[in-house]
């Protein structure tokens, strides 16, 4: 998977599994570039970095992306779990404005430098909640299946500008946005074994699927939505 030299911007590259994709593309050669609210220790010194909040209706990174975009990746997303009757339209709102309206105005502000490429990727996030009903899941699989659409649409309106899109489902991964899911031996044993494969999801598993999927190698895949969910999107456990 090797990216030497290719260009590749990532929103939210300040944790968990945008965290560790920034490590993933930079070992495999790629400049990243990440828009972010906060830098991490953990970055490479060689990435370059715009302080953005993607909610933001008037955040640009107009002047930031270089001429040529090979690759983008929306890592931006949120665990809102509550009981149905406990959610409010903002909280369905607020959801949507992070995972799909962030990812539309990044794609839209990207879309010239990623013409350049002539083989360029999209590579978006959603969750196994969009697919398997998992209770309290309302707001938040609704925004994921929001961007499962997006995908497949986007992946046929530009497959003659030879750009590809396509989308990673992950399931529980180990992450700081999780901690409140994983925060005792208990919880992570229980998340462990609603899984097929019994455990839960380390944020490199994702990762290197993202990278697989900005790299050559992936040159005839577009318009699909990946799981990695440790089986659980298919898999009776």
């Amino acid at each position: 998977m090797n990216l030497q030299g290719k260009n590749i911007l990532i929103a939210g590259g300040s944790s968990g599994i945008g965290l560790s994709t920034v490590s993933l593309l930079h070992e495999q050669g790629a400049n990243v570039y990440i828009v972010s609210r906060t830098a991490h220790e953990q970055w490479p010194a060689e990435v370059h970095h715009l302080a953005l909040d993607v909610t933001d209706p008037a955040a640009s990174v107009q002047g930031f992306l270089p001429d040529v975009l090979h690759g983008l990746v929306y890592s931006v997303g949120s665990i809102n779990l509550k009981p149905f009757s406990r959610l409010t339209t903002d909280d369905f709102l607020q959801d949507y404005q992070l995972n799909v309206l962030g990812a539309v105005s990044l794609i839209q502000q990207s879309l010239k430098p990623l013409k350049e490429a002539k083989g360029a990727s999209i590579v978006l996030l959603s969750s196994v909640a969009a697919k398997v009903g998992l209770p309290f899941h309302a707001s938040i699989a609704s925004a994921k299946a929001a961007i499962e659409g997006l995908g497949v649409s986007l992946a046929a309106e530009f497959v003659t500008q030879k750009i590809r899109v396509n989308t990673v489902a992950p399931s529980l991964t180990d992450t700081p946005l999780a901690q409140s899911l994983l925060n005792t031996s208990e919880k992570q044993e229980a998340s462990a074994k609603r899984h097929p494969l019994g455990r839960i999801g380390q944020p490199e598993d994702i990762g290197n699927l993202i990278t697989f999927l900005l790299s050559d190698q992936s040159s005839w895949i577009t318009g699909q939505v990946i799981g990695v969910d440790g089986g659980l999107g298919h898999l009776k456990n």
